[in-house]
């Protein structure tokens, strides 16, 4: 799946500084696309919708937290 040319990407605002940014993209009903903003032209990782929700709820709560 070609993600780059059929959506519009946002960095996601839990990427820290310094260049290490993720973006994501919205507005599909089954998978959410997401990249490195330092390749934007490289592949996307799809994931699941329910794994993607998964994912950032368990970074809110701060399960990955290592401090």
């Amino acid at each position: 799946m070609d993600t780059t040319s059929i959506t519009t990407w946002r960095k996601s605002s839990y990427s820290g500084g310094g260049g290490a940014c993720i973006q994501v993209a919205n507005g599909f009903s089954t998978v959410t696309p997401v990249r490195d903003s330092k390749d934007p032209s490289g592949p996307a990782l799809l994931f699941s919708s329910t794994a993607w929700q998964s994912f950032v709820t368990a970074v809110r709560t701060g399960e990955f937290d290592t401090r």
